[in-house]
């Protein structure tokens, strides 16, 4: 259609128009965390061709690997949530999700972007509110030393 122009897979904008939403675009993870040395580096090496060709077969307009400290992230952007679901379903990767280190506490999967998208930093702990908080004395007056005038003791002359 003439004059139409589509923005990153999730907008369509006619010129005369302006900017109409044609359906947004869903970014699931699946994050997977250690539980032993580097076992989810392992697990991501088992596992990542079987979980990227089961995403790109069922519709996935965009993926990507995020490793962090403490494990894995997996994050894939699909055009609808149905098409999540028939993507969760498959057993590939049903098994994927069962192999992980730890399928019980050491899994998570939602929606969104997942570990690369929080601070790069630790956060810096905060004074506790109210009674807890500790007020700093003011500064005092410094001291001024004036060593210009200073004689050198007998002690040290004699080195």
């Amino acid at each position: 259609m003439p004059g139409l122009r589509c923005y990153a897979k999730s907008e369509t904008a006619e010129a005369a128009r302006g900017i109409t939403l044609a359906g947004m675009a869903d970014w699931w993870s699946i994050e997977v965390f250690d539980s032993h040395v580097q076992a989810a580096l392992s697990w991501k090496d088992s596992y990542r061709t079987q979980l990227v060709e089961s995403a790109l077969t069922s519709g996935a307009m965009e993926w990507a690997w995020v490793e962090h400290r403490s494990g894995v992230v997996f994050e894939v952007c699909f055009p609808d949530e149905a098409t999540w679901e028939a993507f969760r379903a498959l057993p590939g990767v049903q098994a994927a999700l069962d192999a992980a280190p730890d399928p019980v506490n050491g899994v998570l999967v939602y929606r969104g972007r997942g570990g690369g998208a929080g601070s790069r930093w630790p956060r810096r702990p905060n004074p506790s509110p109210g009674a807890g908080a500790i007020e700093l004395p003011e500064p005092g007056a410094q001291r001024v030393l004036d060593l210009t005038a200073a004689e050198l003791s007998v002690r040290t002359a004699n080195l």
